[in-house]
């Protein structure tokens, strides 16, 4: 009995355990089925899901860039174009040390800072199983010795890219514009617009100009291929493939030449040019002073490079026939002058009788002529060739400035001319309402008079002075200018010219226009302005001379271009069409502290219409009164500050 209770109760344990038997049982049971359903989830249900997953992994989508197309000018002559280059590439996924796998490759090819740089600022940029050049424009034998020792860098091959090139180099500059790499900026617009899909396997887009402004044309459309690959991860074959189709050819209204005489004959001076052609609008010659070299940005400039275009104090970046901002000074008056005749305020025989000034009612201000003595006897048609501002002022003052602006306006003064290219700014046409939102004044009679005369507070473009002029030669009618006279497909050789579309009309009587004309055709024979300009010339030429302000000269002082620093002098400004009975060519010109419109600006409009009209080559020099920039530290800018005319102020007209 003392061993009673050591005694064990078999039928309560085997009881546990088979119950402890039957809740693992079920448990593997309730297990193996989830994983079953799971099983037949995955492999019934989703098996056409999963199996794209596999195609996917095994097939790799791969884009094929297109050509971008060309661009050349009206004669046929290449400005833009592509061409092959070997590429030295590095995929950073398959690199264990990058900068080891670097120096090794160094030691066949010649690797430079700029392009490491290069490499790492791109690579940041990129995802780490896309490639990245490391090298660019290999020669054959960098690429030969790089192909010997291939087996040495697993991760690093040559590759054979398209590269854009301006065989013009720098001329022509910021109408052709340039490309440069796609930066998150430029993505982020390709998403808005709907096309990101279509720049896959794209490095390069448009960035300014033509470039720009017509990359929907010039991009093309990406081509694919779907290649097998294996395990790890090379092309086995291609099992089908979508050719790209190329960006349509764009052909220029410019021609080169015409660029080549215009860029040349600035010499050492900034400023700018735009020649058009009035009856369609086609822009002939758009040149900026000084340019750059396009080519510089196509793979990623480098520092010193922008270092030198950007800090520059003659801005070479600044496209100046769109974004540089003048007075026209007496450039304007034709305009002026149209608006009194057809005010019916300056109707023939009507004169003056100028001696040196003129002065408003009850006051004894007098606003001096660039003549201190006067000139005698002037009616309307002699006052546009001998450019008397006393007979400017008086006429803006009885215009008034509402009806003044309201008609130049027409012109195009004061808003943007069209081009199809970005970046123009809308000069100032002034009024008492835009002074009073600008700087909380009223509108006093003092302004309404250098208004006349194109100072004080206006301000236009060379585009906008070019444009005007061209309406001026096509009896009101403003053609909308336009660089690009045709795009040809290149897929189905197809060429569309350009539409000349009207932008505005303003309705001008004959003998109004033929007063204008005619003062304005002598201003480049005896006894007008710009006599030297029009002589032995072979057509007729109607002008006008001008010049600018830049800075303000006081009461007492007069103006003495000896004793100032070059960039304070007067900006000289000429606009002319040819031949004056029946024009083909517009021109406008402004050359920056140029001083003499009919010295300076002139001749550089003369060369750019003989060689148009004629057919002429003129002898490849600058101005005769060209001068280099002297001072380092000075400071220039492209808007003049607009200042009342002092008492003693000249012209030099």
């Amino acid at each position: 009995m003392a061993y009673s209770n050591e005694l064990k109760n078999h039928h309560n344990e085997l009881h546990n355990f088979r119950l402890r038997l039957t809740v693992l049982g079920l448990f593997a049971l309730i297990a193996f089925s989830i994983l079953a359903a799971r099983f037949y989830f995955l492999q019934i249900n989703r098996y056409d899901h999963y199996q794209t997953l596999a195609e996917n992994n095994r097939i790799s989508v791969v884009p094929i860039a297109p050509n971008r197309g060309l661009i050349t000018d009206r004669n046929g002559v290449v400005l833009a174009h592509n061409f092959f280059v070997y590429t030295l590439e590095i995929t950073p996924s398959k690199i264990k040390d990058l900068d080891a796998t670097i120096a090794e490759l160094a030691q066949l090819v010649e690797v430079s800072s700029v392009d490491l740089k290069r490499f790492k600022k791109l690579k940041a940029q990129s995802h780490v199983f896309e490639s990245v050049p490391l090298r660019t424009h290999l020669n054959e034998g960098e690429a030969a010795r790089f192909a010997a020792n291939r087996y040495r860098f697993p991760g690093v091959e040559i590759k054979s890219r398209l590269f854009r090139h301006y065989p013009q180099g720098k001329m022509g500059a910021h109408m052709i514009g340039y490309i440069g790499r796609i930066n998150d900026k430029d993505q982020l617009k390709l998403a808005e617009r709907g096309v990101l899909s279509n720049y896959k396997g794209s490095d390069h887009i448009g960035k300014s100009g033509i470039e720009q402004s017509y990359e929907a044309e010039l991009h093309g459309t990406t081509g694919f291929q779907q290649v097998e690959i294996d395990a790890d991860g090379k092309a086995v074959r291609v099992l089908s493939s979508t050719a790209p189709v190329s960006g349509n050819d764009l052909v220029l209204a410019a021609d080169i030449k015409l660029q080549e005489i215009a860029e040349t004959a600035f010499g050492e001076h900034r400023g700018a040019l735009v020649a058009i052609q009035p009856n369609t609008g086609e822009v002939l010659a758009f040149v900026s002073m000084p340019t750059f070299d396009p080519n510089l940005f196509v793979d990623g400039i480098d520092v010193e490079n922008w270092k030198l275009l950007n800090e520059s104090l003659d801005k070479p970046l600044i496209n100046r026939p769109l974004r540089g901002i003048y007075p026209p000074g007496s450039t304007f008056k034709p305009f002026v002058a149209l608006a009194g005749l057809e005010a019916d305020k300056r109707q023939p025989p009507f004169s003056i009788n100028d001696n040196g000034y003129f002065t408003l009612p009850n006051s004894t201000h007098r606003y001096r002529d660039w003549k201190p003595s006067g000139h005698g006897v002037v009616d309307m048609q002699r006052a546009i060739t001998i450019s008397c501002d006393t007979f400017f002022y008086g006429l803006a003052m009885e215009l008034g400035i509402e009806k003044l602006t309201d008609f130049v306006r027409h012109f195009g003064f004061g808003r943007k001319s069209g081009i199809d290219i970005a970046g123009e700014v809308d000069g100032l046409l002034p009024t008492p309402e835009w002074k009073q939102r600008r700087f909380k004044q009223p509108w006093y009679k003092g302004e309404t008079v250098i208004v006349g005369i194109g100072q004080g507070y206006t301000l236009a473009t060379p585009m906008q002075l070019a444009q005007a002029t061209a309406i001026l030669a096509n009896k009101g009618v403003a053609m909308r200018p336009h660089l690009v006279s045709a795009i040809t497909n290149t897929k189905t050789k197809v060429r569309a010219e350009v539409v000349h579309a009207i932008n505005d009309k303003i309705v001008l009587k004959d003998e109004n226009l033929e007063i204008v004309r005619q003062g304005m055709v002598d201003v480049t024979l005896p006894g007008g302005t710009a006599v030297a300009v029009g002589a032995n010339a072979g057509y007729s030429i109607a002008a006008k001379t001008g010049t600018a302000q830049v800075i303000g000269i006081k009461q007492n002082e007069r103006y003495n271009e000896k004793l100032m620093n070059e960039r304070h002098l007067d900006h000289a400004l000429f606009i002319a069409y040819a031949p004056a009975e029946n024009p083909t060519i517009a021109v406008a010109v402004i050359v920056e502290n140029g001083r003499h419109g009919g010295s300076t600006a002139g001749p550089i409009a003369r060369k750019v219409m003989d060689y148009y009209l004629l057919g002429k080559l003129p002898a490849v020099e600058a101005p005769k009164d060209a001068q280099p920039i002297t001072s380092a530290n000075s400071t220039n800018s492209l808007t003049a500050n607009p200042l009342q005319i002092p008492e003693e102020e000249e012209h030099h007209d």
